[in-house]
């Protein structure tokens, strides 16, 4: 499969999901080329930021997992090649 790169937006609004998405953050670290993360401590929210290198079904793997997460939102895009 071909590798595509990607930036994929996670904002966390339940502060009880932030280990488990730092967990899944680490299980895919070899796709994970930088992050950013910024607390938004006046709206009670975290956006991260992560730059990622591989193939869709590892990139959709990670989304999947993070968005099945109580009060986590994901988006991602994609190289189209």
């Amino acid at each position: 499969m071909n590798k595509r790169i990607g930036v994929v937006a996670i904002i966390v609004e339940d502060k009880e999901s932030v280990e488990m998405v730092n967990k899944f953050l680490s299980e895919f670290s070899e796709i994970i080329v930088g992050r950013m993360g910024v607390p938004y401590k006046e709206k009670h929210v975290s956006v991260i930021s992560i730059i990622v290198d591989g193939n869709t079904d590892e990139i959709g793997a990670l989304t999947g997992k993070l968005g099945r997460l109580k009060g986590v939102s994901v988006k991602s895009a994609l190289t189209q090649k």
